[in-house]
């Protein structure tokens, strides 16, 4: 991990409980004598939609568990409090799979493939190659990184060749929706925001033209606890509702997040789902290990990663597929 990347990890990790919101769960509030779980995600739909519908379908209280939630900006800061042990379960994105492929947590779901994640610029801009001397948002460690890293190597220029600020992705949608940065590497729906105040801005790159496969997971840290089974039991069947109910999904997701629906409605449009059976059938034939080995290969060539683990070092497979059986 280089300096710069440690600093602002140490950093993130001292200001999580300030950038937390908790949310209690539902089940009248009552655990009884349920196994509490301490769940983080990030304000989207990727993030947030299973934790909605287990709630709203009484899925932790099914399993003898009680949830509460806490919403973080991003992975990084999931995986610092999972590693300081002030959460059980956290929710990332594909920029912050470096982190579980380096020994700091293990992935025990898929959540989806997003193709959310965009370079972003000030009108003007129209490519890559424009942001050159630009000073350029960067939310280091995360799925932001992850895009303007690859963004950049297509059009065949490094992160030297921009002015790059690390900033985290709120701070971001500010600096840029007042001018003080040319570009950023951000996601959907945090552009949605942007658009608000810059409905001219120009994405430069895109995951979805990219190409690949960018999974997004559920994360916990240490050894396999007592409950892991029940949690991702819980996991499985809210995915599979989701995937029978997307509207009523998008609809609990926006009441979680307290935002309109049309809003979440947009977001969901640059995500793919999978079924349970689905994702238990790509464990069994090594497609999710390739999605993975394919985003351990690229933070290698990132210098995130010193060499790529083999997937199965840090994605539970066996623990998903055995909840689903």
């Amino acid at each position: 991990m280089s300096m710069s990347r440690r600093t602002l990890l140490t950093s993130l990790s001292a200001t999580a409980l300030a950038l937390s919101v908790s949310a209690c769960s539902s089940d009248d509030g009552d655990s009884g004598g349920a196994t509490k779980i301490r769940f983080g995600y990030i304000a989207d739909y990727n993030g947030a939609s299973l934790l909605a519908i287990a709630d709203d379908q009484g899925l932790w209280k099914k399993h003898g568990l009680s949830a509460s939630y806490k919403t973080f900006v991003n992975g990084p800061i999931q995986i610092q409090a999972l590693g300081s042990g002030d959460l059980d379960y956290g929710y990332i994105g594909p920029g912050a799979l470096w982190l579980p492929a380096s020994g700091k947590a293990r992935v025990v779901a898929i959540d989806t493939l997003t193709y959310a994640d965009r370079v972003i610029a000030k009108p003007g801009i129209t490519s890559i190659a424009g942001l050159k001397g630009k000073k350029v948002g960067v939310p280091e460690g995360t799925s932001g990184e992850m895009i303007l890293q690859l963004a950049l190597r297509e059009a065949g220029i490094t992160m030297d060749d921009i002015n790059r600020v690390a900033m985290d992705a709120p701070t971001i949608v500010s600096a840029f929706s007042s001018g003080q940065i040319d570009g950023a590497g951000i996601n959907y729906p945090l552009i949605d925001t942007i658009k608000q105040k810059v409905p001219d801005l120009v994405e430069v790159a895109s995951t979805e033209d990219i190409g690949g496969s960018f999974p997004t997971a559920f994360v916990t840290g240490g050894k396999k606890g007592p409950a892991e089974a029940k949690v991702v039991k819980v996991l499985q069947e809210a995915n599979d509702w989701r995937a029978a109910h997307p509207k009523e999904s998008v609809a609990l997701t926006a009441a979680l997040l307290k935002v309109p629906e049309d809003k979440v409605t947009a977001d969901a449009s640059h995500v793919q789902t999978l079924t349970t059976a689905e994702l238990v059938a790509k464990t069994k034939d090594g497609t999710v290990g390739e999605w993975l080995d394919g985003m351990s290969d690229f933070f290698v060539s990132t210098g995130q990663l010193k060499e790529a683990p083999a997937a199965t070092s840090f994605y539970a497979g066996d623990v998903y597929t055995k909840a689903a059986a």
